[in-house]
């Protein structure tokens, strides 16, 4: 299958000139592929022959299909059905619904009933992508929970990549997912960034590039497709571009050696598509009001003709600020301007429209006005169909439903997710100081003593009341989601009478004297941060992901009264630290993930030493460490 996308991607992609030395000659790459599969390929020329107009702009266009049980009768999956139908769409996104904020996740089972259902439906087989950044725990309940990128870069291994890519690869497709948004091939220079910090594997571009290779060498394994975004790098930004325009102010020699190298490594390896950012980046583009999602000269000049990538161009979402401000909104006419636009400028796939019917009949439009000819359209759905085919759709487009509880959270695949996480846990700064316990002795901080368990006589709660020997303090974004559930369950198992308290903006105002005062009387203190990159945050004083305003004054307030007895853990951004200065001990788990919670606790009752190596460098207080991977155990 991996060689068969590769020839596929080589031969059929239509761009102005080969670059020199890039590329085989086409004749030579044209027997190649009718070699390997000449019905897939037929199969494509034929149904692209067939084609209205208004089945090519569908095949464009890619939207939302949310996961949770929809009965096929029913007025939901009734709208999703008929909206496919309408506008003759190819391609939808996987994801599971929102609700103020917060993620109800469906199920594996759920989202292979429902990419089987939708494949029924639908007149030409459907691609299915999803942003799987840590696997389809990040989307749904169930599956492979892997930590973020910058946990694997914090171990240095590549098998580590490679394996990540190719498990999430695989239970992706066992759901009737095909399409991964993944790897980032970010360099994350910039610890201002508040939108890619611990998504990326690193700050230094070689060591990027080898892991985004790994990690699209274990996809292609699995027969799934991959993608390195966000072109032509996202890393050195300090805005969020779901937010407003982002904007890379380096030069073409700066972009070169840092930002540039990845996308190179992801196309040496073969990478399906390129996923591209709504950046400004001057030097590439003169233009103030063309981002790279709309701009000739980065998404078709450089991206395909210098850099020679043959594969999918597809745009970041389309209804982002950072796209959409330009266009004066989400107006089904600014939809349909920037849906033209992108495809002028060279994208194959338009992601997530801001308006559907508006991008759908704005680039209809275009081609019947002749401002986009037809056979630009055609370039790109050739692209497209023939992908499907390489995939093997035209022949089986649905899973098998029995199989799906086989293939997906395989107990030997945990151990290895447990495992990365393990291995990244990396100590940054750790106090020497000793501090008294309640028994009157100095004892170090770290590690922290298990305590005995004590039965209950109740059957539906604990009996056991919180002691002072030990506090730990949650900070999360919402003390409603999973931030801190797997962390405070392994705690509890090693001192039952922990004393909890979960801290969040609405919670901090109001517990804010009582956490001080039990800081203030603890024994030892965990404080446990969770802050981690999300679309539309909004950024600390120092421009990276923070905490929200009355919680980080309480941890300000903690470590002023309890530093020495305080030690904080980092459960996403690396960089917090530098917003708390007076912090003593400092350890980072790199993710939020429940595999990096388990590992944060394990280290910090020394059932595990920390093998992790700093990935970025910390501003005034720590360097990146060596490429080499730390010895094991």
């Amino acid at each position: 299958m991996r060689n068969s996308l590769l020839v596929f991607f080589i031969l059929f992609a239509i761009v102005p000139a080969w670059p020199a030395n890039a590329a085989p000659a086409v004749d030579e790459v044209a027997a190649a592929a009718a070699a390997n599969d000449p019905a897939g390929i037929h199969w494509a020329d034929r149904t692209l022959r067939k084609m209205s107009v208004e089945d090519k702009v569908g095949q464009l266009i890619m939207v939302w299909a949310r996961v949770e049980f929809l009965n096929v009768n029913g007025p939901d999956y009734l709208k999703l059905r008929d909206a496919m139908q309408r506008y003759h769409l190819g391609a939808f996104g996987i994801t599971s619904p929102m609700d103020g904020g917060l993620l109800l996740k469906g199920s594996p089972l759920d989202a292979a009933a429902l990419t089987n259902q939708l494949q029924r439906d639908s007149e030409l087989p459907l691609l299915f992508a999803a942003d799987f950044e840590r696997g389809l725990p990040m989307r749904f309940h169930g599956g492979t929970v892997f930590p973020h990128a910058m946990a694997i870069g914090a171990t240095a291994n590549p098998d580590y990549a490679y394996q990540f890519g190719r498990i999430s690869a695989a239970e992706a497709r066992a759901i009737g997912v095909h399409w991964n948004f993944y790897p980032d091939a970010d360099v994350n220079s910039n610890p201002a960034n508040p939108i890619i910090n611990a998504r990326a594997f690193g700050e230094d571009p070689a060591q990027v590039s080898t892991l985004v290779q790994s990690f699209i060498r274990g996809v292609h394994d699995a027969h799934g497709l991959a993608t390195a975004k966000h072109f032509p790098g996202h890393g050195d930004t300090d805005t969020d571009s779901h937010l407003s325009v982002s904007r890379i102010s380096a030069t073409r020699e700066r972009l070169n050696q840092v930002e540039l190298p990845p996308f190179r490594a992801a196309i040496a390896a073969g990478v399906d598509a390129v996923m591209v950012a709504h950046l400004l980046v001057p030097s590439l583009e003169p233009d103030p009001n063309r981002v790279a999602t709309i701009s000739i000269n980065i998404s078709t000049t450089l991206l395909r003709d210098e850099l020679g990538f043959q594969g999918i161009v597809i745009t970041d979402a389309m209804d982002m600020n950072g796209i959409t401000r330009i266009f004066g909104g989400n107006t089904p006419q600014s939809a349909g301007r920037a849906a033209v636009e992108a495809l002028k400028a060279g994208a194959d796939y338009i992601l997530i429209p801001g308006d559907l019917d508006g991008a759908y009949n704005g680039i209809l439009a275009a081609v019947r006005s002749g401002e986009i000819p037809e056979s630009r359209i055609d370039q790109s759905v050739s692209r497209i169909l023939r992908l499907k085919a390489a995939l093997g759709l035209h022949k089986n487009r649905l899973v098998d439903l029995n199989q799906v509880t086989t293939a997906v959270g395989n107990p030997a695949d945990a151990a290895l997710a447990q495992r990365i996480a393990d291995d990244a846990v990396t100590v940054v700064r750790e106090t020497s100081a000793d501090i008294s316990s309640e028994r009157g002795q100095r004892e170090k901080l770290l590690p922290l003593a298990r305590s005995s368990a004590v039965a209950s006589q109740y059957t539906y709660h604990s009996a056991v009341a919180a002691s002072n020997r030990l506090l730990v303090l949650v900070f999360t974004d919402d003390s409603r989601g999973d931030n801190g559930r797997a962390l405070v369950r392994e705690i509890r198992a090693r001192v039952p009478d922990a004393r909890v308290i979960y801290v969040d903006d609405t919670l901090a105002p109001v517990l804010a004297p009582h956490i001080l005062e039990a800081a203030v009387n603890a024994e030892r203190i965990v404080a446990a941060v969770y802050v981690t990159p999300s679309a539309g945050r909004a950024p600390g004083a120092d421009g990276s992901p923070s905490l929200d305003h009355a919680p980080s004054n309480v941890l300000t307030s903690v470590l002023k009264a309890a530093a020495p007895k305080t030690a904080v853990v980092s459960l996403g951004n690396p960089y917090i630290i530098t917003q708390y200065p007076a912090i003593q001990t400092y350890i980072c788990a790199f993710s939020s993930a429940p595999v990096s919670e388990l590992s944060a606790v394990k280290f910090l009752f020394g059932e595990m030493p920390a093998r992790g190596r700093l990935p970025v460098t910390i501003p005034g207080i720590a360097a990146r460490a060596s490429l080499a991977p730390p010895p094991q155990p």
